[in-house]
């Protein structure tokens, strides 16, 4: 009897030992970080503190989801967005009169001219001008001379547009909620993942920004590619007249004269001297003085003695 009671008193401290020891290594387990934005943790029965960050990422994933299904309005119940493109082809009689007239025509319809290109007969502008005024500059640019073509382009963004706007206003909701998760995140791991979507979304707002941004600059500003041609030559060219001949021919003249004077001074100040200074040389060593002369004959009699 006494052995009996030994071994269930050893039994019961065995299975004490056993799952105080289980209780110990459930409550080390490291809580796993989520892997993106939206994902919750699994709650396996933990901690108050688990269930809370569990719940918190959780709502995330409903938040984000929520966002991604609303729906946009019908096309017909939208504003519409245009862009709006014209290019004009004119005839003028001054040019500089028109560049005048163009100048003002901007400032009185709050525009402005993204570039230019002057040649020698013609002039090129683009020109952003409000798309409030944008038929109005029209009708007043095809007046100031003669109108050599206009093509017009409209072209629909509305839904590109809302798109962008919807994606852009659900990813700053969506940073809100992220950003909310630092003073709740219980380790690193939390945080650094919490961290890391944060500067995505960071990121994917503003190049989804950037592009909107864009696009509204194009809408709220139409495009006016403005060609301006100066007055067409009265006569055409035909060729160089008699007059223009002998004015060549004279030309061509007057300057086979200035060469050959050039020529001639060029011998009078360069050749005299030339022709002096080999004249010296000749009588020094060949003349009376006959340098070479003698001393070849001094060789001569040296060699024949």
């Amino acid at each position: 009897m006494k052995i009996f009671k030994l071994l269930l008193l050893l039994g019961a401290l065995f299975l004490v030992l056993g799952c105080g020891r289980a209780k110990y290594g459930a409550s080390r387990a490291p809580v796993p970080a989520p892997a993106a934005a939206g994902m919750a943790f699994y709650d396996d029965g933990g901690d108050a503190d688990y269930k809370e960050t569990s719940n918190i990422y959780g709502r995330a994933a409903t938040q984000s989801s929520a966002f991604e299904a609303q729906e946009m309005p019908a096309e017909n119940e939208l504003e519409r967005k245009i862009i709006m493109t014209a290019f004009v082809r004119v005839r003028v009689e001054n040019l500089d009169e028109t560049d005048t007239f163009i100048k003002d025509l901007m400032k009185k319809y709050n525009a402005y001219a993204s570039s230019t290109n002057i040649e020698d007969n013609s002039r090129h502008y683009s020109i952003r001008v409000p798309s409030s005024a944008y038929r109005a500059a029209i009708d007043e640019l095809n007046g100031m001379g003669r109108l050599l073509g206009r093509s017009e382009n409209a072209e629909d963004v509305t839904l590109h547009y809302y798109d962008l706007e919807g994606r852009l206003a659900t990813k700053k909701e969506l940073l809100k909620t992220f950003q909310s998760y630092l003073g709740k995140a219980k380790n690193i791991e939390e945080i650094l993942s919490v961290e890391k979507r944060i500067a995505e979304l960071q990121y994917e707002i503003e190049g989804t920004g950037k592009e909107l941004r864009n696009l509204s600059n194009r809408i709220d500003y139409a495009t006016i590619e403005l060609s301006v041609l100066g007055p067409v030559a009265s006569s055409p060219y035909r060729g160089p007249t008699l007059g223009d001949r002998l004015k060549e021919l004279f030309g061509s003249f007057g300057n086979f004269l200035s060469l050959m004077v050039a020529a001639i001074i060029g011998i009078v100040i360069f050749g005299i001297p030339i022709i002096l200074l080999l004249f010296f040389f000749f009588w020094l060593l060949f003349g009376k003085i006959g340098l070479l002369k003698k001393l070849w004959r001094r060789a001569a009699g040296k060699k024949a003695s």
